[in-house]
């Protein structure tokens, strides 16, 4: 589905000595079954403008729209309950909102509430954890007898358990080591283009950024500041470092090796050792990468 955001504001607590403006006449739009990463520093307005996809918030002023649905300050939504059918959030630590006995009991709560028929929601289990690599031995057990990523992947397994055709991740990788943090992002970025989702990434990780979105947008003091492909985003180096944002180390080393020794090596997700394998080749007169 197509998102788009046409001057949204929103204030916390208006009217208050405690008033916040969060967001300041925020205005993009997300085609249908991209990858768009949104980044920013601590306090730049992430979390609030997620929380507006799914209808958590609605705009103090402007209008957020989320395929049919619209979300319009001073305008009451009856379709609420539809627009988050269809939005799937994965919050920070998701794990910490299993409450069920069981694995199974806890995927299809989502699905029950929604007046799903159980005889699909147990297809929709069977995919859901076939889709995030958990073992169907573990739908009778209880999720808390589980590990930590195993817990968490019991959460996300929950989200899509409703099908949701915008999939909404913010920070899903916290607290996991480097690997457990790789698999989650491949995860997500193979059930995006399985699934043909339209997903919206928050992550402080410039590396996930670049790696897996084909959209990044910036936003500062609650604003948008940049929008771009990765590519065009991290090449502007003065302007990230002024928001507080480092640019990614495979970005860093493109620009040296172009910068020293006049070679553009195409980028295509690699790694640095990859990239420096690319080099090498090239330099010793192998396959032509350019």
């Amino acid at each position: 589905m197509d998102i788009t955001f046409d001057q949204v504001s929103y204030v916390y607590q208006p009217g208050s000595p405690f008033e916040h403006r969060a967001l300041q006449d925020i205005s993009f739009s997300i085609q249908s079954g991209s990858f768009v990463a949104i980044i920013g520093h601590t306090g730049s307005g992430k979390s609030t403008l997620l929380q507006h996809l799914n209808g958590l918030m609605q705009p103090t002023s402007g209008r957020v729209s989320v395929g049919p649905y619209d979300m319009e300050a001073g305008k009451k939504n009856k379709r609420l309950r539809e627009l988050r059918e269809k939005v799937g959030v994965v919050f920070q630590y998701p794990e910490h909102q299993l409450f069920e006995e069981t694995v199974s009991k806890d995927i299809a709560f989502g699905p029950e509430n929604f007046g799903v028929e159980e005889q699909e929601i147990q297809t929709r289990i069977t995919e859901a954890v076939r889709a995030t690599g958990l073992s169907e031995e573990l739908l009778e057990r209880s999720p808390f007898d589980l590990s930590g990523g195993q817990m968490r992947r019991v959460a996300i397994s929950g989200v899509l358990a409703m099908n949701p055709e915008v999939l909404v991740l913010d920070e899903p990788t916290a607290g996991l080591d480097p690997s457990g943090q790789r698999e989650i992002m491949d995860m997500f970025h193979n059930l995006h283009k399985e699934k043909q989702l339209t997903t919206v990434l928050v992550t402080h990780s410039m590396e996930d950024a670049l790696k897996y979105a084909d959209h990044i947008i910036i936003l500062n003091n609650g604003e948008m500041y940049r929008e771009g492909t990765p590519l065009e985003i991290f090449k502007q180096k003065e302007a990230l470092e002024a928001v507080q944002l480092d640019v990614p180390e495979v970005i860093e080393f493109l620009a040296k090796v172009e910068e020293k020794m006049n070679i553009r090596l195409p980028y295509e997700g690699q790694s640095v050792a990859e990239l420096a394998k690319d080099l090498a080749r090239m330099v010793k007169g192998g396959r032509d990468l350019e």
